[in-house]
């Protein structure tokens, strides 16, 4: 066991950050400690208007769930593939593998430009006005893909809308992470995940339904709908209170006092001096740690990710994030495409996108009494090993001889929703089991989790821009994927099908070692005892059996001792 001793600081007094006026004293570090102490039930009854701001504004990611989805599903659809496809020798009509990476990687270079964006003006305008300006153009290039006519239109307005989903990626996981207390933080940081699935859901049972419409509806309605988003949700940020950490970066405590009281609730048996006193330890706790932080760096630029303690923390916030590609989530995203290569017609496919989207909102349910009592480390890696065996399987049987669909008697397209035949076979169900699976596992583990690790492993003077590289080195292992899983799975290009669970089993094996060696266990740590860890060099695998221990009632950050 590590035990790596804190000694007290001055330094603070002497920063050109100002403090408020004295109040009644509580030193950061007993409130640190109550705050780490707090049970869960404490909690909710503390912070219930820190969940409320924190699930509101997080509900971007239901809408970005809901459209990044759209268009990788919309590729088995005969109304869409009509428009916007080209028709085959037997009778199909497909859009080249070409025109299907293109199309879903428009959104994600979109995305990476949103990312930096998004970063810039959150440290500029705050969190609230950089959503605002992304809800408002989110409502604008809509209109772009609503009334695209061909696929270069709407290759331009998914390139367009990927950059405000950009900029919802990183403020909705640094918000949850800067509003609530260490014990809440893993369930909302997670709840992020949730909202991608729900939208995710929510698209699948949209595209269900359409799928005997045979007119340009079927594609248009789901289009139509990614309207019903921005107003409402525009309105709840309007509403929400400031980081109060980016605002104590501004020297605006005043604003930042206030945005605490909003996100605290004055409890019955507590009097309004104790209330006062419990804001004024929180603030004078954050301004401690941003004086801290500065203290250990140079700035706070993209730059400064890269320098000294940082650099570590930097790679390891990246490789959360990119192992979510290297696991093979991709198959998820092409789901209806995938059941479809499999072996299955196109009312089954999209029938199995819909229960794999359901299984994926009860797996972060299911996180939520994970990460209760297991630590992110033992989840993420437990998660990892699991998805490299449904990969591994998915490539097995798929090298098995089974039955594809005839199409000869009935004369229609194989994806034609109105076709009954089915291969009596069962590995094409299996297969696609394998998929649920996946899925459930990936939503119960590494999905929810990651958001979670990726808001508490780096410093919080550099979190938005580490998350922001992070996000940005997810969509460009993404582009990657998806230019060459559609040629995996396509028919007219590599036709590899299911057996691409061979190739997304080495990489998930590539994540699982990885883990093993670089990914730190973060549970019950607040963002002060994880700088001390950092800034003493503790081996990841030695985080969990690391103890602190303060010197004095206020924690300076200097550390001593090697694991």
């Amino acid at each position: 066991m590590t035990t790596i001793t804190t000694a007290p600081t001055n330094t603070t007094r002497n920063s050109a950050t100002p403090f408020l006026p004295p109040q009644p004293y509580i030193a950061p570090s007993d409130i640190e400690d109550f705050e780490r102490g707090m049970t869960l039930g404490q909690c909710l009854n503390r912070y219930p208007k820190a969940m409320l701001w924190s699930i509101l504004l997080s509900l971007t990611l239901v809408m970005e769930g809901y459209s990044t989805i759209l268009v990788p599903n919309l590729f088995s659809l005969d109304p869409f593939l009509q428009k916007f496809g080209q028709k085959q020798s037997d009778g199909d009509y497909e859009i080249s593998a070409e025109w299907q990476s293109a199309l879903v990687n428009g959104a994600f270079g979109g995305q990476i430009i949103g990312l930096f964006l998004g970063g810039w003006l959150a440290e500029k305008k705050g969190y609230r006005q950089t959503l605002l300006i992304a809800l408002t153009a989110t409502s604008f290039f809509i209109t772009i893909t609503f009334f695209a006519g061909t696929k270069s239109v709407l290759l331009m307005g998914q390139c367009l809308l990927g950059a405000p989903w950009g900029v919802f990626q990183t403020i909705s996981t640094v918000y949850a992470s800067d509003v609530l207390p260490v014990r809440l933080r893993g369930y909302l940081t997670t709840y992020v995940n949730a909202c991608w699935v729900i939208g995710q859901l929510f698209a699948a049972t949209v595209l269900r339904a359409k799928v005997h419409d045979l007119t340009k509806w079927a594609w248009l309605t789901p289009f139509g709908l990614q309207w019903a988003f921005p107003i409402p949700i525009f309105v709840a940020v309007v509403m929400a209170p400031e980081s109060p950490w980016w605002l104590v970066r501004q020297s605006n405590l005043k604003k930042a006092k206030d945005s605490l009281r909003r996100l605290r609730r004055q409890t019955e048996d507590e009097s309004d001096a104790d209330f006062e006193a419990g804001t004024m330890a929180l603030l004078k706790q954050i301004q401690l740690t941003n004086e801290v932080e500065k203290q250990a760096q140079t700035g706070t630029r993209y730059v400064d990710c890269f320098k000294g303690i940082d650099r570590r923390r930097t790679e390891i916030t990246c490789m959360c994030w990119i192992i979510q590609i290297l696991c093979g989530s991709t198959l998820m995203g092409f789901s209806t495409y995938f059941y479809e290569q499999a072996g299955l017609n196109a009312k089954y496919a999209y029938t199995l996108s819909l229960v794999q989207f359901a299984l994926g909102l009860l797996g972060v349910f299911a996180s939520w009494f994970l990460i209760s009592y297991i630590g992110r480390r033992a989840i993420y890696l437990s998660g990892q090993a699991i998805l490299f065996l449904c990969v591994i399987l998915i490539g097995i049987l798929a090298t098995i001889q089974y039955e594809r669909q005839d199409t000869s008697s009935t004369g229609k397209a194989p994806r034609d929703a109105t076709t009954t035949s089915q291969s009596k076979n069962a590995i094409p169900w299996v297969i696609a089991g394998f998929l649920l699976v996946f899925t459930a596992v990936y939503d119960a583990t590494i999905g929810p989790l990651c958001y979670t690790l990726v808001s508490e492993i780096p410093t919080t003077r550099l979190r938005s821009k580490t998350i922001v590289l992070a996000r940005s080195c997810y969509n460009i292992a993404g582009i990657i994927t998806n230019v060459i899983t559609p040629k995996m799975l396509n028919p007219t290009a590599w036709n590899w099908g299911a057996k691409a669970g061979y190739f997304w089993a080495g990489t998930a094996l590539i994540g699982v070692i990885w883990s093993w060696w670089r990914l730190p266990e973060t549970k019950g740590r607040t963002f002060a005892q994880i700088d001390l860890l950092f800034r003493d060099q503790t081996d990841a695998r030695y985080f969990k059996d690391s103890r602190l221990i303060p010197n004095e009632s206020e924690r300076g950050l200097s550390t001593n001792g090697r694991p």
